[in-house]
C-alpha cells in the first residue's frame, strides 16, 4: 500500500453570519441571580435568502450557536431585481417596530440603519432606501425587515395569483 495524501477540498459555507446584539440577562431566583446571555444573529447567503435567529445560553458562544441554528430555521427568500434592489415599496411590522423600504437606483447603496442594514446586506440587496419608525429594538427591527422582505412579490407571482397575463399589469 502506498501512502497518498488525500487532498480534500474544503467546502466553503455559503452562509454568512453577523451578530447584531449580545445581551447579558439576569434572572432573580431563590438562591440569588442567574446570569445568561441572549444573542441576536442574522444569517444570509447574499443571493436572496436571509433569516434572523435568537439564542440564549450560559455563555456567549453557545448563545450565538443557538441563534445561528434558529436563523437557519427561519429563512425567507427575497426576490431581487436586476439593480439588486427590491421590486416595489413595502412596509414591515414586528411588535412596536415599523419600517418602510423603497427600491433605489443602481449605485445608490444601502441607506438604512441599525439591524436593518445587516439584514439587507446579507440578503444580497445592494440598492435600497429604508427608514425605521417607532421602536429602536434591534431584534424587532430585524424581524420587521424580514417580515417586509417576506411580503415582496414579483410581477410574475402577482399575475399568476390574479390569473391574468403579465402584460395586463403594466400601465399604458
Amino acid at each position: 500500500m502506498t501512502n497518498r495524501k488525500k487532498t480534500q477540498k474544503k467546502k466553503e459555507n455559503p452562509w454568512k453570519e453577523k451578530v447584531v446584539q449580545v445581551r447579558r440577562v439576569t434572572k432573580v431566583v431563590k438562591g440569588g441571580k442567574k446570569l445568561s446571555f441572549r444573542a441576536v444573529v442574522v444569517i444570509g447567503n447574499q443571493v436572496g435568502s436571509v433569516g434572523v435567529g435568537v439564542g440564549k445560553a450560559g455563555d456567549v458562544v453557545g448563545a450565538v450557536k443557538k441563534a445561528v441554528s434558529d436563523g437557519k430555521k427561519n429563512l425567507c427568500v427575497v426576490p431581487l431585481t436586476k439593480a439588486q434592489s427590491i421590486p416595489h415599496p413595502i412596509k414591515g411590522v414586528s411588535g412596536a417596530a415599523k419600517l418602510i423600504m423603497r427600491p433605489s437606483a443602481a449605485g445608490s447603496g444601502v441607506i438604512a440603519g441599525s439591524s436593518m442594514r445587516t439584514v439587507l446586506e446579507l440578503a444580497g440587496i445592494r440598492n435600497i432606501l429604508a427608514k425605521r419608525l417607532g421602536s429602536s429594538n434591534p431584534l424587532n427591527n430585524a424581524r420587521a425587515t424580514v417580515n417586509a422582505l417576506n411580503s415582496l412579490q414579483t410581477l410574475s407571482t402577482t399575475a399568476a395569483r390574479r390569473e391574468i397575463p403579465i402584460e395586463n399589469l403594466y400601465s399604458n
